[in-house]
């Protein structure tokens, strides 16, 4: 039985992962409550306005790990574009392929439902693109790379990493991750 305390951090949990696999809208608050096994009364002691701070919780707690898987692969490759690039993408692509392809990324598919919905919820996702960008440019500028070129490949990259997603979980392979490390590592071999 899971422990009462746990109940804030598996909603937060479950709605992250119904949030990348169905989207905002087609997520209840319910179907929360229910596969998080979060008892209702304790549900709304901790989110007292309910699905809308439910969402900036899991924004806020998807963000910190996509920034904290980003700043370990730019540790990791310090001083190499090629294999910072290259690992993204391999990193990106494993953890597709072990969410059955079922995973999207959670600011691209709410970035898609909100800016109708949701001003505060599609400020933060903003903002989550942001900071993503803003470690990979950092990590360009590591490299070598003319700030502004690091902001544009920055840039880039992390379109291309969103296209890639929904790209592989409509083929349910991660081959376009593999193309697009390729072009992604051409662009990247004259830092100027």
């Amino acid at each position: 039985m899971p422990r009462k305390t746990d109940a804030r951090a598996r909603a937060i949990a479950t709605a992250e992962r119904l949030f990348r696999i169905q989207g905002y809208t087609a997520t209840g608050l319910t179907q929360i409550i229910e596969e998080s096994g979060a008892p209702k009364g304790s549900f709304y002691f901790h989110f007292p306005r309910g699905k809308a701070q439910l969402a900036e919780e899991a924004i806020d707690h998807y963000v910190a790990s996509r920034i904290a898987v980003l700043r370990t692969i730019s540790a990791n490759t310090t001083g190499d574009a090629l294999t910072f690039v290259q690992q993204i993408f391999s990193t990106f692509a494993a953890e597709m392929v072990a969410s059955d392809f079922r995973y999207g990324c959670l600011m691209q598919n709410l970035a898609n439902e909100l800016p109708a919905l949701d001003a505060e919820l599609t400020n933060r996702v903003a903002r989550g693109f942001v900071d993503s960008t803003e470690i990979i440019a950092e990590h360009f500028r590591g490299c070598g790379f003319a700030p502004t070129r690091a902001s544009s490949t920055a840039a880039a990259l992390v379109a291309a990493l969103e296209g890639a997603r929904t790209i592989a979980r409509l083929e349910r392979t991660p081959a376009v991750f593999e193309a697009l490390a390729d072009v992604s590592c051409q662009r990247c071999q004259s830092p100027k």
